[in-house]
């Protein structure tokens, strides 16, 4: 087997990688990556018919041993995440990793438009936060960049220390924790313990021990001993670099932010909606401070973001005015669309609302729990959408499934309303924009 000290200097004679055999760049390097449905190392020789220089399989019967193109390893995989760690270790400029259940992708942009108005960001494309999107993120690093924003997400038990293994991120932060993809973690503790594993791992790190955190929250608190502390939040405490305050939000937040040290306020009006992306915006602002961004520089980057990818977006329609927040839904994100929704000073009201996945033992009851919730919302019309929001005790109407609500539009389509769309990405509610 060839060590990665090894493979990696093939890297810097090739530098391209690939793990899909569809694009093979002439002189690339294919890792063959398995998935759910599909064996990379099927795929191999057809990479090399491509053009690839040469094709990482691990398992032998796809090696052929007279040929010098292929090189077996143990785990493709693994072969993928150790070649971005060296690569990362090439690059002596400052890394922040980025988690949390809810709020890490705004977070991420948010901070890189703060950053990017001073330094050439690197940051992550998208939502590429697994094993497979975070590597991919890191090959991309060049000599170019002066600062790098790594976004991790986590659905298991370890996800985020395998994560910050291949990252090695000097800054950390966590957005915050929730009740989501449940299934995986077993339990809320199970949620705080891997997220908190960004945290374990600064604080064993050489000079690296700093994170910025929401000091509004508990549970991220209780877990920041031994760690250097850089806090927002929306308290009055002499202790934070930044504390800020809503000030309006309908539709879009507006809020002002104070820096302690310089000591004097600053107006920011959005293009986001939902007063819970105040926690983001101060995170950007707090991490922008450190780094050296002005005040002015920050309002500027701030409030020319504009969402997109289904995220605490406005959809302005022919019909009708859609909040569209359907890329992801857990009972913390839902909980805050709908505090947020009842808070608007718009009507009428619409709420059309999708399943939580990945709940575990814990869905039947919290889609309950959010239908309770809504029953004293106000609104003037709900829709649930999916089966476990069908089976809960409630009188909203019910569908089994984005198809069904398809269907009911063509016959009674909303006009003149505002429209909260939100839901787990499975149940396609990001389809819905263009029939409202």
């Amino acid at each position: 087997m060839m060590e990665i000290s090894k493979l990696y200097e093939l890297y810097l004679k090739h530098p391209q990688i690939t793990t899909d055999s569809r694009i093979c760049p002439k002189d690339s390097i294919f890792i063959a990556l398995r998935g759910e449905n599909f064996d990379g190392n099927k795929f191999a020789e057809t990479a090399l018919e491509k053009g690839c220089a040469y094709a990482i399989v691990d398992e032998q019967k796809y090696q052929k041993p007279d040929d010098s193109r292929y090189i077996l390893v143990d785990n493709c995989l693994k072969t993928y995440q150790q070649l971005a760690r060296e690569h990362r270790r090439r690059f002596h400029i400052p890394i922040i990793g980025i988690t949390g259940t809810n709020g890490k992708t705004t977070t991420k942009e948010l901070v890189s438009a703060v950053l990017g108005k001073k330094y050439s960001v690197l940051h992550t494309d998208g939502n590429f936060n697994n094993d497979v999107g975070v590597p991919k993120t890191l090959f991309r690093l060049s000599e170019k960049h002066q600062i790098a924003v790594i976004e991790m997400g986590a659905s298991h038990r370890g996800d985020i220390k395998t994560l910050v293994e291949i990252v090695e991120p000097d800054y950390g932060i966590i957005t915050n924790v929730g009740k989501a993809h449940l299934q995986g973690f077993g339990s809320f503790e199970g949620v705080i313990r891997t997220k908190g594993e960004l945290y374990d791992y600064l604080r064993a790190k050489q000079g690296g021990n700093k994170v910025f955190i929401n000091a509004d929250n508990p549970y991220l608190m209780n877990i920041s001993q031994g760690l250097t502390l850089i806090k927002y939040g929306k308290r009055d405490d002499c202790e934070l670099s930044v504390k800020g305050e809503v000030t309006g939000c309908s539709p879009f937040l507006d809020f002002r932010w104070y820096n302690t040290q310089a000591g004097h306020w600053n107006e920011v009006h959005t293009r986001m909606i939902g007063a819970y992306n105040i926690d983001n915006m101060l995170a950007a602002a707090c991490i922008g401070l450190h780094f050296g961004i002005s005040e002015a520089d920050i309002d500027e980057a701030l409030s020319k973001y504009t969402p997109s990818n289904n995220r605490s977006q406005l959809t302005v329609t022919n019909d009708n005015k859609l909040i569209v927040d359907a890329y992801n839904a857990n009972p913390t994100s839902m909980h805050a669309a709908i505090e947020n929704f009842k808070a608007m000073h718009v009507s009428p009201k619409i709420a059309i609302l999708g399943d939580m996945r990945e709940l575990g033992n814990a869905s039947k009851e919290e889609h309950q729990r959010i239908a309770d919730e809504l029953k004293t919302a106000d609104f003037d019309n709900v829709w649930l959408v999916g089966e476990e929001f069908y089976n809960t005790k409630s009188g909203f109407r019910k569908f089994h499934n984005i198809e069904e609500v398809k269907t009911a539009l063509q016959t009674n389509k909303p006009k003149g309303c505002y429209i909260l769309i939100k839901g787990s990405n499975g149940l396609h509610l990001s389809q819905l924009p263009e029939l409202l």
